[in-house]
């Protein structure tokens, strides 16, 4: 085996040994404490420029298939696993991860101690690193203290779709959304096109103008990477999708655009929410949902009142039970409403599915002139109940 090395921005270096394709790689490096799911976690654009440490040990298990693939490709800056599977073993396999990785042009490090890895991240931040086959521990560190921080960064239109695209809906058609392409995952309209959705994508550029040009039901706002801070285009078109009362939907970075155009601010978390087990509260019904998770940035909102803001109050619906930080934010005067999380459940778990099913709810509101707010909370009886 070939050897890698790992070193972060702090001088801390891991050696190990090169897995997925090798040579040299640049980006955030932050953990995924999901125990499944590594496909989805790959091809999520939203880890676009990051080095993501998986932190369940076993990699590889279940091989890859044509089938769980969230986006067109692998998007990661590059892939740390402690021990990579020698070899598959599941009925849907067609391939193995490391010859997938190498497919993509993946750089990855195993053997390491994902661990303390871990441990340093959540005491120091995600920070950046880098990996490499070909480098030297000093000369990777020069590389990675050179490299461009994930504060500032516009990420979304390097992995948005650059064409507009249409998603039937699955039977009879009862509505038709416009979906802002931040870093869309195919889960997404799969789900809305269940409950009777065809969702246009949009590129990220997209104005209010061109999202409304059709006369959509509603509009949608997807997860993706980077810094929601400079992402000024999306915040102007969701600002003209409030201003024509457009029920409104958005998850994870189109969270943070509703926040910004809202009037609220973004922050960097210390080392960011990455898996498939964080609970979140729905502040509404007093439930706990255990939910899916990406993201190193957050909404600046206060937890105990709502915000006077252009476009009426607004109000936090979901909290992280970890860290209090902002998970969901619901309008209580205009048809608009988000959650930091990933209700797609690609991959797991499914509580938060049924906010979907709000977001036509709230399209059929707005259809029969009730519509007036982001409504109430998740309900759960609405669940499509399908897996990814």
């Amino acid at each position: 085996m070939t050897e890698a090395v790992l070193v972060l921005e702090d001088g801390r270096t891991f050696h190990g040994e090169s897995y997925g394709a090798e040579g040299t790689t640049v980006g955030e490096a932050v953990f995924a404490t999901g125990m499944t799911g590594y496909q989805e976690t790959l091809t999520d654009p939203s880890y676009a420029g990051q080095i993501v440490a998986m932190t369940a040990p076993h990699i590889g298990n279940t091989g890859v298939n044509g089938e769980d693939d969230e986006s067109r490709r692998m998007w990661p800056a590059g892939f740390v696993v402690r021990d990579p599977a020698r070899r598959t073993s599941n009925w849907r396999s067609t391939g193995s991860l490391d010859d997938e990785l190498v497919a993509h042009g993946i750089i990855g490090i195993s053997g390491i101690d994902t661990r303390a890895l871990t441990r340093h991240l959540r005491d120091r931040g995600a920070m950046r690193a880098g990996i490499s086959t070909e480098l030297n521990p000093g000369r990777l560190l020069e590389r990675v203290t050179a490299s461009e921080s994930m504060k500032g960064a516009d990420l979304a239109p390097s992995v948005s779709t650059t064409e507009a695209y249409v998603v039937p809906a699955v039977g009879e058609k009862r509505f038709t959304i416009a979906a802002l392409d931040l870093g869309i995952k195919t889960a997404t309209p799969r789900h809305l096109a269940a409950l009777g959705v065809e969702t246009h994508v949009l590129p990220s550029t997209a104005t209010a103008e061109e999202l409304l040009a059709a006369g959509p039901d509603g509009v949608f706002l997807s997860n993706g990477p980077g810094d929601p801070a400079a992402a000024d285009y999306a915040v102007a078109a969701v600002q003209g999708v409030l201003d024509a009362r457009r029920p409104l939907f958005g998850i994870c970075f189109g969270n943070q655009i509703l926040g910004r155009a809202l009037g609220l601010g973004t922050y960097k978390l210390r080392f960011g929410h990455r898996g498939l087990n964080q609970p979140v509260l729905d502040r509404v019904s007093g439930t706990v949902r255990v939910t899916s998770h990406n993201h190193g940035f957050a909404v600046d909102a206060p937890l105990d009142r709502p915000t006077d803001t252009p476009y009426g109050q607004v109000e936090v619906s979901h909290v992280g039970l970890n860290d209090d930080v902002v998970e969901g934010l619901r309008c209580l005067e205009v048809p608009a409403f988000s959650v930091q999380f990933h209700p797609e459940s690609a991959a797991g778990p499914h509580d938060a599915a049924p906010l979907f099913q709000r977001f036509v709810d709230l399209m059929e509101e707005a259809r029969a002139g009730t519509a007036s707010a982001g409504g109430p909370s998740l309900v759960v009886e609405h669940s499509t109940g399908e897996k990814n």
